[in-house]
């Protein structure tokens, strides 16, 4: 198969290297890719959101299956319009990618479905907004969501309610764009965070290996939210998984189907766990960023029948990937100044110091004219090591990381330790 992957982050390069494993894979490209899937197929100079361009890119390079990475795309109908051309897709088609695109109507499909979540309420005026604030009690801190995309970075966790009203002036006065002109207001849960990954064919669900990012920028969680700095896997506190895909994911398939936009691509959610007690903080209608780069080093035999059967619809076949039960970590080294703004194109040195056992995924790299492989990033790496125990693999991680460096890079150094200790 000739196999076309839709992006440039770090979870685009870990498809790259998945599918470039597959002995059905006859070549391999990404739109726009990044440094990391040049050395394993052809990058096109194709913007991820330029619907057209891709479909051109697609049919022209006679592409037998386009994997859509990021949710802008998706949400966009990239799906939809790639379908229409007669070119295989996976991903979920712009009606079941609201899943993501819509905190509401991703609120009322568990609402139907039994699953269960954080209550809340919609609003589309700041005024109506305040009004609800003014009725809460000072202990009962809500959290405020853009109800649109926002890079993953439209939630806002007041520590005082006049924080609470401060963030509704912001996200109506525009500070998240379009996704931000109707906001979400939901009850504050407390507990420890997991992530579920499943790949899903109408209501055909199969389940991915559990996982647990950080999303603060520093140590002990600290300071503002970021797309992920870091995973491991398997979080311990979650409990049994096939429950979460029994109780979760099952029953929102089925009510996608039965509502007329039956889900296909990978299943997502976003889970609060508080001493058994699980909940829905959210659902992706993609793969995970960064907790792919964790996920896919796990998995044993060839993913690429499993995408095109959920792309076409059909069985997904179950006998041709496993998981191998190992431990995995996962760390980010990222710009310095990141969230915020930061400086690109800096060398990267140490890349062919790290162990032959060791992935190291690119998101934010590039190639200058000097040949060199340079920062284009926020996120600019994952390294991910995989091993027998947390521990070792946790160490032999940031033994790695340790050996890759360039100017002002950052990383967290407490990755997996919550687990641990």
């Amino acid at each position: 198969m000739r196999v076309l992957i839709v992006g440039g982050g770090g979870r685009e390069h870990a498809l790259a290297w998945k599918l470039a494993q597959s002995p059905q894979c006859e070549a391999l490209f990404a739109a726009p890719g990044n440094a990391g899937t040049a050395e394993l197929g052809e990058n096109l100079a194709v913007h991820d959101s330029d619907t057209d361009a891709i479909c051109t890119a697609a049919f022209e390079r006679r592409i037998d299956l386009v994997v859509v990475g990021p949710e802008a795309p998706l949400a966009a109908g990239l799906v939809d319009a790639l379908t229409e051309r007669g070119i295989l897709a996976f991903g979920p088609s712009k009606a079941a990618a609201q899943i993501e695109s819509s905190k509401w109507f991703a609120k009322s499909v568990m609402q139907s479905a039994g699953v269960p979540h954080a209550g809340g309420e919609l609003f589309e005026t700041a005024q109506a907004a305040h009004k609800w604030l003014e009725i809460l009690g000072p202990d009962d801190l809500p959290v405020l969501k853009a109800d649109g995309l926002a890079a993953g970075k439209g939630v806002i966790v007041p520590d005082h309610i006049d924080d609470a009203h401060a963030a509704v002036v912001d996200m109506f006065a525009g500070a998240f764009g379009s996704a931000g002109e109707r906001v979400v207001i939901e009850d504050r849960l407390s507990g420890m965070e997991a992530s579920a990954m499943a790949i899903v064919s109408g209501t055909d669900i199969l389940p991915l290996p559990l996982s647990c990012d950080y999303k603060r920028i520093m140590d002990n969680d600290q300071g503002p939210n970021t797309g992920g700095m870091g995973v491991y896997v398997p979080p311990g506190f979650v409990g049994d998984a096939d429950s979460v895909f029994g109780d979760v994911h099952q029953p929102v398939a089925e009510q996608m189907a039965a509502q007329g936009c039956e889900f296909r691509g990978l299943l997502y959610a976003g889970l609060m766990v508080d001493d058994g007690a699980l909940n829905v903080l959210e659902f992706n209608a993609r793969f995970g960023d960064p907790e792919t780069q964790a996920v896919l080093p796990l998995l044993d035999g060839d993913l690429l029948p499993v995408l095109a059967a959920s792309a076409r619809g059909e069985t997904l076949p179950r006998d041709v990937i496993s998981h191998s039960g190992r431990a995995s970590v996962s760390v980010a080294i990222v710009s310095g100044g990141y969230p915020g703004p930061y400086v690109t194109g800096k060398a990267i040195h140490g890349l062919n110091a790290v162990d032959d056992t060791v992935d190291v995924f690119h998101a934010g790299t590039a190639i200058d004219d000097d040949g060199r492989t340079v920062t284009s990033g926020g996120r600019v790496l994952a390294v991910n090591a995989v091993a027998d125990t947390l521990t070792e693999a946790r160490g032999i991680a940031y033994d790695n990381v340790q050996r890759i460096t360039f100017d002002e890079s950052f990383y967290r150094t407490d990755i997996a330790l919550r687990e641990l200790s």
